[in-house]
Protein backbone atom coordinates (compact mmCIF):
# COMPACT_ATOMS: atom_id res chain seq x y z
CA UNK A 1 0.00 0.00 0.00
CA UNK A 2 1.19 3.17 -0.23
CA UNK A 3 0.98 6.31 1.03
CA UNK A 4 -1.63 8.18 -0.81
CA UNK A 5 -3.52 4.82 -1.36
CA UNK A 6 -4.01 4.70 2.93
CA UNK A 7 -6.71 6.45 4.98
CA UNK A 8 -5.41 9.60 6.16
CA UNK A 9 -5.92 9.96 9.91
CA UNK A 10 -5.66 13.82 11.53
CA UNK A 11 -4.08 14.77 14.45
CA UNK A 12 -5.95 17.20 15.76
CA UNK A 13 -4.26 19.52 18.72
CA UNK A 14 -6.92 18.93 21.41
CA UNK A 15 -7.74 15.06 22.40
CA UNK A 16 -10.13 14.52 25.01
CA UNK A 17 -9.93 10.70 26.91
CA UNK A 18 -12.71 8.59 27.82
CA UNK A 19 -14.54 9.27 31.09
CA UNK A 20 -12.76 8.18 34.30
CA UNK A 21 -14.42 7.21 37.29
CA UNK A 22 -14.07 9.72 40.16
CA UNK A 23 -16.63 12.39 42.09
CA UNK A 24 -17.57 13.82 39.68
CA UNK A 25 -16.36 11.44 36.71
CA UNK A 26 -13.72 13.40 34.31
CA UNK A 27 -12.05 13.35 31.05
CA UNK A 28 -8.39 13.61 30.65
CA UNK A 29 -7.39 16.33 28.36
CA UNK A 30 -4.44 16.20 25.80
CA UNK A 31 -3.03 19.20 23.93
CA UNK A 32 -0.42 18.54 21.12
CA UNK A 33 -0.02 15.45 22.82
CA UNK A 34 0.61 16.74 26.43
CA UNK A 35 -1.72 15.93 28.90
CA UNK A 36 -2.78 19.12 30.30
CA UNK A 37 -5.35 18.00 32.84
CA UNK A 38 -8.68 16.83 33.69
CA UNK A 39 -12.63 18.08 32.40
CA UNK A 40 -15.45 17.45 33.81
CA UNK A 41 -17.27 19.43 31.39
CA UNK A 42 -17.44 20.70 27.86
CA UNK A 43 -17.06 23.97 28.94
CA UNK A 44 -13.53 23.03 30.58
CA UNK A 45 -12.40 21.71 27.45
CA UNK A 46 -12.96 24.76 25.78
CA UNK A 47 -11.52 26.62 28.42
CA UNK A 48 -7.64 24.51 28.40
CA UNK A 49 -8.19 25.33 24.47
CA UNK A 50 -8.59 28.96 24.89
CA UNK A 51 -5.91 28.75 27.77
CA UNK A 52 -2.99 27.21 24.89
CA UNK A 53 -4.43 29.68 22.36
CA UNK A 54 -6.54 27.18 20.29
CA UNK A 55 -10.01 28.37 18.75
CA UNK A 56 -12.96 25.78 18.66
CA UNK A 57 -15.60 26.93 16.10
CA UNK A 58 -16.61 23.41 15.84
CA UNK A 59 -15.99 20.88 18.65
CA UNK A 60 -17.47 18.31 16.47
CA UNK A 61 -14.75 18.37 13.72
CA UNK A 62 -12.26 15.70 14.05
CA UNK A 63 -9.69 17.83 12.94
CA UNK A 64 -10.09 20.23 15.90
CA UNK A 65 -10.66 17.94 18.96
CA UNK A 66 -10.67 14.06 18.95
CA UNK A 67 -13.22 12.59 20.95
CA UNK A 68 -12.23 9.18 22.94
CA UNK A 69 -15.01 6.78 24.09
CA UNK A 70 -18.00 9.44 23.61
CA UNK A 71 -18.55 13.04 22.35
CA UNK A 72 -18.34 16.16 23.83
CA UNK A 73 -21.68 15.18 25.76
CA UNK A 74 -20.49 12.23 27.15
CA UNK A 75 -19.63 13.09 31.11
CA UNK A 76 -20.75 9.54 33.04
CA UNK A 77 -19.70 6.28 32.29
CA UNK A 78 -21.90 3.80 30.73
Amino acid sequence: MTESASPYISHPRIMVLGVQPGHPPFRIVEIDGAVIGEATSFTDVLVAAAAYGIPVHDADDPEVVRWVGGDKHTWTRR
